[in-house]
C-alpha cells in the first residue's frame, strides 16, 4: 500500500524526495500517515480536498482488495 501512495503522490509535488508513508497498524485497523515538503501540501490536499479526497478513494478501493482490516490515510502537516 505504501508504493501505491507514493507511486500516486510523488508525480504531483514538487519535492518527491521528501514524500513519506508510514503505516501504523493497530488492532482492527491501519493508519498511513503521509508526509510531504510543507510547500507540497496544497498539492496534495488540493481546492477543497478534492485531490486527497481521490486519493483516499484510491487507497481505500486497494485496500479493501487486500487488507481485512479498516484502512485509514492521514495527510501530516
Amino acid at each position: 500500500m505504501k508504493k501505491l501512495i507514493l507511486s500516486i503522490v510523488k508525480p504531483i509535488v514538487d519535492y518527491p524526495d521528501e514524500v513519506r508513508v508510514r503505516e501504523v497498524e493497530e488492532d482492527q485497523r491501519i493508519t498511513y500517515h503521509l508526509s510531504v515538503h510543507e510547500r507540497d501540501i496544497g498539492k496534495v490536499i488540493g481546492r477543497h480536498g478534492r485531490v486527497a479526497k481521490a486519493i483516499r478513494t484510491v487507497v481505500y478501493a486497494a485496500a479493501g482488495l487486500k487488507q481485512h482490516k479498516k484502512v485509514y490515510m492521514e495527510i501530516d502537516e
